[in-house]
């Protein structure tokens, strides 16, 4: 569990979404690690995602972004 303190704009994320969580993407049914969570506008929408979450499969490779809503924790069956 990450004991630092989550700033503001996370307040309303589960405590078990923070940078560096393992999570699984349900959408994809892949497991990856949360590299940042913040706001992103898409280029191509201009929708505003506040709560973005930047996830990475674990041991590296292309970044995707998801909504929280999307994600469960690893450990979770």
């Amino acid at each position: 569990m990450n004991a630092a303190p989550r700033p503001k704009s996370h307040k309303n994320l589960p405590d078990w979404v923070y940078e560096g969580a393992r999570v699984v993407d349900v959408g994809r049914e892949v497991e990856a690690v949360v590299q940042f969570i913040g706001e992103f506008e898409d280029p191509y929408t201009r929708r505003i995602m506040p709560n973005a979450v930047f996830l990475r499969p674990e041991g590296g490779g292309r970044e995707w972004i998801v909504e929280p809503g999307v994600l469960r924790r690893a450990d979770e069956r």
